[in-house]
């Protein structure tokens, strides 16, 4: 069965709500990194603005930014970005009132109609997730070849064989376009393929190995020695894991630095406003993100993440956000923080994956 994406249903803005609304009230930003007072705040949804009489989408959207409007186009900027002088919408209504509107159903996506009195309402540990993992099959298969899959995750692949395994072949098979971690993935990962062994325990036994806990360091080590992921994988003879299948795939990879992190490896960045900018760069074309066993990266993405695209051919889509944590805490977090397009999935992300895998025949 091929996935069927929903349509997108633009406003009528042949619409008395629309035809009387004012134009849009722009600011000037008064200084580098600081908006107008009343600015107005974006969320995950599309939304237009009426400028000179038109209505204007805001094709690439983020949430908790501010709509600048240059150059004919609506543009989202992080505040941190914005430069004196730039016009900043003004305004915090969402119906027309101010010129702007927040059109939050404009896929027509089902509600069911609930008793007042219910059991099992949210997601949890008991929750049945078969149909998720059947839509995910057909969005995976559609978005392989006709959009932009990002997968953003935490350490926790890298402690299981079977897992990076399975990690890999959807890097082989086309379904991976792009990952977002942080340091301790990719540290993980290449000390697996490298000492066979993740934070000093074998990757298929579990046992610890003597003197284990120097492996990890032992490997940033010599990755550092070498110049480099890439020549460290070619010196050293690697030949399995998630980073070894990125790098011999050209699949892009970025890893964002924290506080606590050890070495780190040469490609993380250290400073989290650059972090931030990669992670947008691959975020502003994705259609589907998978974020899997890391509270902070997925919050983070999940901010970065609209409900929609815009094509190139102009043609509007629904953006899928899935979540994947054994804590039930970090699915509903996203909620929690204004990602409420994400669909959560409570399991373990080790066996998930691999499921994954098989279920796609792979």
């Amino acid at each position: 069965m091929s996935l069927q994406l929903r349509p997108y249903i633009a406003p009528d803005f042949t619409k008395d709500i629309f035809t009387a609304a004012p134009n849009a009230a722009l600011g000037e930003a008064p200084r580098d990194g600081v908006a107008p007072m009343g600015y107005h705040a974006m969320s995950i949804f599309p939304e237009y603005f009426k400028i000179g009489g038109r209505w204007l989408l805001a094709e690439e959207s983020r949430m908790d930014c501010v709509a600048v409007y240059e150059g004919g186009r609506i543009h989202v900027r992080e505040f941190r970005l914005l430069k004196k002088g730039d016009l900043v919408v003004v305004g915090r209504t969402e119906r027309c009132e101010e010129g702007i509107y927040v059109h939050p159903d404009g896929f027509r996506e089902p509600t069911e109609t609930r008793d007042v009195f219910a059991f099992r309402q949210n997601r949890s540990r008991e929750t049945a997730f078969s149909r998720d993992y059947d839509e995910l099959y057909e969005v995976l298969r559609h978005d392989r070849d006709h959009g932009k899959i990002v997968w953003v995750m935490g350490p926790a692949f890298a402690f299981d064989y079977d897992a990076r395994a399975a990690f890999a072949r959807l890097v082989e098979n086309g379904y991976v376009h792009a990952v977002l971690a942080g340091n301790a993935l990719a540290t993980h990962d290449l000390e697996a393929a490298y000492l066979k062994t993740a934070l000093g325990q074998n990757i298929y036994t579990q046992r610890s190995q003597p003197n284990g806990h120097y492996n990890h360091l032992d490997t940033i080590n010599q990755v550092k020695y070498h110049g480099g992921i890439s020549q460290f994988i070619q010196a050293e003879g690697i030949s399995d894991g998630i980073i070894y299948s990125c790098e011999k795939h050209h699949i892009p990879y970025v890893l964002a630095g924290s506080i606590r992190d050890d070495g780190p490896l040469p490609p993380v960045f250290g400073n989290v406003y650059e972090a931030q900018d990669r992670m947008r760069d691959e975020i502003r074309e994705a259609t589907t993100v998978l974020c899997m066993a890391t509270t902070l990266h997925s919050i983070a993405v999940g901010n970065m993440t609209p409900s929609y695209r815009v094509l190139k051919d102009g043609t509007v889509r629904q953006v899928y956000f899935y979540c994947v944590d054994i804590s039930e805490f970090t699915v509903n977090k996203l909620s929690d923080r204004g990602s409420l397009s994400a669909k959560g999935i409570v399991t373990n992300v080790q066996d998930f994956i691999v499921t994954l895998s098989k279920g796609l025949g792979l």
